[in-house]
């Protein structure tokens, strides 16, 4: 699978997609037995206001079997550049596809996201 990260330079906002803020968890993802993907399905700055995913996040990844990483629907200069490169929706914090995780959650706030879950969840 192409790195993200080498892409980034292709789009508006690469922050967006590059993790590692303050209070990030990343954890060796073979030490672990669950795998879990935290989806919010619009842009990282409108999911950074959720509250359900930090509280999950938080108490998913206390647990020390199991790996709970997020996910946000990429803007649109990026999904199609990501289309392009034939690269899957990835996680924050290890990069990995969606496809990889044992159990993909999503947050739904409200009605108008529903469309986003199943663009997330298109290979």
């Amino acid at each position: 699978m192409p790195n993200p990260n080498n892409i980034l330079h292709q789009v508006t906002k690469p922050a967006r997609y590059t993790g590692g803020e303050w209070n990030s968890v990343v954890k060796d993802w073979d030490k672990t037995f669950i795998r879990i993907g935290l989806s919010y399905p619009d842009l990282y700055e409108i999911g950074m206001s959720n509250m359900a995913l930090p509280i999950l996040y938080e108490l998913l990844n206390s647990q020390p079997d199991v790996l709970a990483e997020r996910v946000y629907a990429p803007w649109v200069d990026m999904e199609a550049v990501m289309r392009t490169a034939g690269i899957p929706l990835f996680s924050l914090e290890s990069k990995r596809p969606l496809k990889d995780f044992d159990i993909i959650g999503f947050s739904l706030g409200y009605e108008l996201t529903y469309t986003n879950v199943l663009n997330m969840l298109h290979p």
